[in-house]
């Protein structure tokens, strides 16, 4: 007999139907898998033997064959075990055989029969919901990610049998509980908080421009100066995540595979701090199948480079198209996977290799030549893709001992988040959601400046030498800058302090 359910597959972070075909015939026991299975699909022969004979049920001494259609896309993964083997046993006839149309089954199963949870459960959820599917069952640690869909029944369960049980007797298993997400549920903790950083009052106002327009950031100062604690408090500036913006990081999450089995949507900016030596594909992802790296992992959060000169050039030079597009492209010979990747670069550096060139109290023991090859490993381009340069002192011993009051990340957030809304009803309608994502139109529209203000920048290209990407940058900062003091228009003032966090690059770099 022949038996027909449905499963699914990941492509990047999105997922597909698939028809499991299970079909038993006549001659010597055998169990083969056709349909491009990768070595864990094929493995899962082992398993299923294994699983229905220690379930209790009988596997068939006949020969089956399992087709998984589409027959010209790559299958990995172990999440099409439990599905095959409820089609071994509805085809054998110790299930009834019915019409399974409505239902999509995934999950692993274990030697004795249970069912062990898999990856990308929430991008599978969404699948099945575009794909017109009423039911879906998972294993029981997946179910509260997959409930996130609330317009597919989802039934969790732990073991083949249990399986087994809602395909015969749906009515006797309840759904798992729908989950219900609104803006209420979406958390700002983190954990930390800007208060606890004593000084650096002028790039804790660079920080809060970057928050409100979603510029990226390098930071430049000697070690001890607190870079990476201001970093590490930029995410508790950020407005909080959006229930959209919450489910794109979550599929992405879950396809990694560092969705925790508690949690059913990841709410809270993410912050990813990779270390230098990171890989290319580590960085940007790839694999023989893709899977996302750690720009994608930082979408709608941040990703921090400390130490930006250590990492390899060619590193690097591959950020530049997700800080330009959103998106990265990883191109194989069989697919090309696209993965999203809209985050804020943070980055920060020391001066020179001893990182004590801009230091008062420490003498630089660097040569001329060795800070100019230290500062020579990041590529004009690059810096011109990151907006706010900024430097970070070492603080004085009266910042230290006596730290002066300072404002709290939620105080801070607050004229954040209203900046965003002007933004927000600016582009109404573009698909864009800041002033660091404006291209040329928006610019010629938005960034209306004062013939002031238009005199001051045209100083500063001739006399600064900046590129007409810097320009463009500089224009950008002042429109959040002029967003945060509520004005209509780029006046003088807000120029004059976008300028200011872009003199770095030529002081440094040149």
């Amino acid at each position: 007999m022949l038996a027909r359910l449905h499963s699914a597959a990941l492509f990047g972070i999105d997922a597909y139907i698939v028809q499991v075909e299970v079909d038993i015939l006549h001659g010597m026991p055998s169990m083969r898998i056709v349909g491009l299975p990768d070595r864990a699909v094929q493995e899962s022969v082992e398993r299923i033997r294994s699983a229905i004979r220690n379930s209790q049920y009988e596997l068939p001494r006949r020969p089956i064959t399992i087709n998984l259609a589409p027959a010209d896309t790559r299958k990995e993964g172990a999440a099409f075990d439990l599905p095959i083997a409820l089609g071994i046993l509805m085809a054998s006839g110790q299930l009834e055989m019915r019409s399974l149309d409505d239902f999509v089954v995934v999950g692993e199963l274990s030697l004795d029969g249970g069912v062990r949870p898999i990856n990308g459960v929430l991008p599978i959820a969404i699948g099945a919901r575009d794909a017109g599917k009423k039911a879906l069952i998972v294993p029981m640690q997946n179910a509260q990610e997959a409930a996130v869909v609330s317009e597919v029944d989802v039934y969790g369960v732990k073991s083949l049998h249990e399986a087994a049980t809602v395909i015969s007797k749906p009515t006797s298993f309840e759904p798992y509980p729908k989950g219900v997400f609104d803006e209420q549920v979406i958390v700002t903790e983190y954990g930390v908080d800007f208060s606890e950083v004593k000084g650096q009052e002028h790039a804790k106002r660079a920080l809060e421009i970057a928050a409100a327009g979603g510029h990226n950031v390098l930071m430049i100062g000697p070690p001890g100066s607190g870079k990476t604690m201001l970093a590490r408090r930029l995410p508790t500036i950020l407005p909080p995540v959006s229930v959209e913006e919450a489910l794109e990081v979550t599929k992405i999450y879950s396809v990694a595979g560092l969705l925790p089995r508690d949690k059913a949507l990841v709410m809270t900016r993410p912050f990813r701090a990779p270390h230098h030596t990171i890989s290319n594909a580590g960085l940007i992802g790839g694999g023989s199948i893709p899977k996302p790296g750690e720009v994608s992992l930082a979408h709608n959060g941040v990703l921090f480079l400390d130490e930006l000169p250590e990492f390899h050039r060619d590193t690097l030079e591959v950020l530049r198209q997700p800080l330009e597009d959103g998106v990265v492209t990883v191109a194989r010979a069989a697919h090309t996977v696209t993965f999203p990747a809209r985050f804020m670069l943070v980055a920060a550096m020391n001066p020179c290799p001893c990182g004590y060139a801009t230091d008062v109290t420490r003498q630089c023991t660097c040569t001329e030549s060795q800070i100019r090859r230290y500062r020579m490993r990041i590529s004009g381009p690059l810096l011109d893709r990151i907006d706010i340069h900024i430097e970070v002192p070492r603080l004085r011993p009266d910042e230290i001992l006596e730290p002066a009051p300072s404002e709290t990340s939620a105080q801070i957030r607050q004229r954040v988040i209203a900046a965003r809304r002007i933004q927000l009803e600016r582009f109404s309608g573009d698909g864009i959601y800041c002033n660091a994502h404006m291209g040329q139109r928006h610019m010629r529209k938005f960034c209306v400046m004062t013939d002031g203000a238009r005199s001051i920048l045209r100083a500063a290209i001739e006399s600064l030498g900046f590129s007409a990407r810097a320009s463009d940058r500089i224009l950008k900062v002042a429109r959040t800058v002029a967003d945060l003091a509520g004005s209509e228009v780029i006046k003088e003032e807000h120029i004059a302090e976008a300028i200011h966090y872009r003199t770095l690059d030529r002081e440094l770099f040149v």
